[in-house]
């Protein structure tokens, strides 16, 4: 499925990220620990990203991502690195261009994500972890 990036919450982003972080099935109760959040609250939270097709719910084991999911949650890391690598060439810490790279990540676009990707030749290593590529934004030119 297509997607622009501007489709999730700043606080589904958060979780989607985690999730895809985490890269196994996700317990609510292990969420609500690493997001600060009470259990309810991210059981919540994961039945609308159910609803979005972005993860499916295990009852009594916990999430894990859809195919979906996994594209998406991967393309919210990478716009994440992207961001933040960028602003690390700005004069910001590491640990600052990855603060106000969580601040305005979400109204970055997949397509202004693609192109400067691009621009900067397609980096694999970001201030906050590897870059992966999407065929998306590897084919274009």
């Amino acid at each position: 499925m297509l997607f622009t990036g501007l489709e999730l919450t700043p606080k589904k982003v958060e979780y989607l990220k985690c999730i895809v972080e985490k890269d196994v099935v996700v317990k609510t109760t292990e969420l609500a620990t690493i997001l600060g959040v009470d259990p309810s609250t991210v059981t919540k939270t994961l039945q609308e990203l159910e609803e979005l097709g972005l993860i499916a719910r295990e009852p009594y084991h916990g999430v894990v991502l859809t195919p979906y999911g996994k594209e998406y949650g991967e393309f919210l890391l990478r716009r994440h690195r992207i961001l933040g690598l960028i602003l690390s060439h700005y004069g910001l810490s590491d640990e600052e261009a990855c603060q106000e790279a969580s601040r305005m990540e979400c109204y970055a676009s997949r397509e202004a994500i693609d192109k400067m990707c691009r621009s900067m030749g397609h980096p694999t290593v970001g201030i906050c972890g590897k870059i992966t590529h999407g065929p998306l934004c590897m084919g274009e030119d």
